[in-house]
């Protein structure tokens, strides 16, 4: 009974997640439960230090002020001028005004890594016109949905923080690792569109000649510097002085969160009413985030006590998986978790258990840190709990279906998989940048 306590503690915590328990209360509930089983009452003089422990890391107050820097971001009004211009400079090629929407969602991923308020801006502003401009609605959809994930692995992401805490992963290396693969997914992304519109052009046609020649006349080139020196501004401050050694990723986050304040000033939409509600969904978003890493917290002390990582240890030594299949194992069953569970959930369940076998084999964390974010990134799209298809969904036109979302994410799903099995084969992706910038 003793030996199979690791699996019934597993099985509790999926088996009331599964019945729509809260994550953060199952996961924090059935470990009270099972610490006080095992240990009895001296659990609870162990669990509070652990907490104190794992919630004073200086490392996570990056998180709060990224997500700051988001919101005021959202509020400043960047992502609408960016997409008026990029849809206007990309407007004479066929698909143009689907490979603005990539581009400037991996410009937004770079300087507010938020999901749900670029996928919420650019499903505003981009669905309606591309469905005006008689694209097709998968192709519309779709390329709003996946551009939208891309803040999950363009730095600075959360889940790139959260991750790096977990593995006890410096962040600056997570941020410079995770550049490549996201370039790869933008780029990939812009093939497939510009496939489509070889093959399939009408389902993304040019926009029409009246609008462009508008757009050269009322000061194209004013309209283009205005809209790419912020968010550049925005990225060089907050990036530039990561990779250059001259901030940690919590200072840089601190700066990134006063930059944001100061653009939203300068765009003259910094009032009262905009404090309080960037105030508001911070602490909403931040709770959320700290809460479930307090159950996450106790989830992990009652599973390492009660000997859970040596157990999966054996199970994985007695089935004589090697490293790669165990890796293949790892990363097929964070894949269909993401079908039903939230990213977060995922990186608080299931990265502390398997995280001791990966240093076993002797596995480069950095790597694999960088793994489970490319992987995570699918949770976003795949249904039925897709937070990036409720996003869309939430702000699209009646005529547009879930089952046309559904259709249009297919082909950027593939994609994400591709981009996550060259990760996997090839190491270097990763880790060639990292080493470049650290010698």
């Amino acid at each position: 009974m003793t030996e199979a306590m690791p699996l019934i503690l597993f099985i509790s915590v999926f088996g009331l997640l599964l019945l729509g328990y809260p994550v953060a209360f199952t996961l924090g509930g059935v470990s009270l439960f099972f610490g006080l089983a095992t240990f009895g009452l001296d659990f609870f003089n162990l669990l509070p230090l652990r907490i104190w422990g794992r919630i004073t890391n200086v490392v996570l107050i990056a998180v709060p002020l990224f997500v700051y820097m988001g919101v005021m971001l959202e509020k400043s009004g960047l992502a609408e001028e960016l997409l008026e211009t990029m849809a206007l400079l990309f407007g004479k090629l066929r698909g143009g005004l689907a490979i603005s929407v990539v581009v400037v969602g991996a410009l937004l991923a770079a300087s507010t890594g938020i999901v749900g308020a670029t996928v919420v801006t650019m499903g505003l502003l981009s669905l309606p016109t591309m469905l005006k401009r008689n694209y097709s609605p998968e192709l519309a959809t779709g390329t709003i949905s996946a551009s939208g994930t891309l803040g999950q692995i363009i730095p600075p992401s959360i889940v790139l923080v959260l991750l790096g805490s977990i593995l006890n992963v410096d962040i600056g290396s997570m941020f410079i690792g995770a550049v490549v693969p996201g370039l790869m997914l933008v780029i990939l992304y812009i093939i497939y569109i510009a496939i489509m519109a070889i093959f399939k052009p009408e389902s993304c046609p040019a926009m029409p000649n009246e609008e462009l020649e508008a757009f050269h006349k009322e000061g194209m080139y004013k309209k283009i510097i205005t809209a790419f020196l912020m968010p550049f501004a925005l990225i060089l401050a907050v990036l530039g002085s990561i990779f250059a050694g001259i901030a940690s990723p919590t200072e840089a986050a601190a700066v990134g969160a006063f930059f944001a304040t100061v653009l939203t000033a300068l765009k003259r939409r910094l009032n009262l009413s905009t404090l309080k509600a960037v105030m508001k969904e911070t602490t909403y978003l931040t709770c959320m985030v700290f809460i479930l890493l307090v159950g996450a917290t106790a989830f992990g002390l009652v599973f390492r006590g009660i000997g859970g990582d040596e157990y999966i240890r054996e199970l994985v030594i007695n089935a004589n998986l090697s490293k790669g299949m165990f890796t293949f194992l790892v990363m097929f069953v964070v894949f269909i978790a993401g079908f039903f569970i939230d990213f977060i959930e995922i990186t608080f369940i299931l990265v502390p258990v398997v995280a001791p076998i990966f240093e076993h084999f002797g596995v480069n964390l950095l790597w694999l840190g960088i793994l489970f974010a490319v992987n995570l990134q699918t949770s976003f799209l795949t249904p039925p709990f897709g937070f990036s298809l409720f996003y869309l969904k939430g702000v699209a036109p009646p005529e547009v279906t879930t089952m046309h979302i559904y259709k249009g994410i297919i082909p950027y799903i593939i994609i994400q998989l591709i981009v996550l099995a060259t990760v996997a084969f090839w190491p270097e992706s990763v880790l060639w940048l990292p080493n470049i910038i650290s010698y």
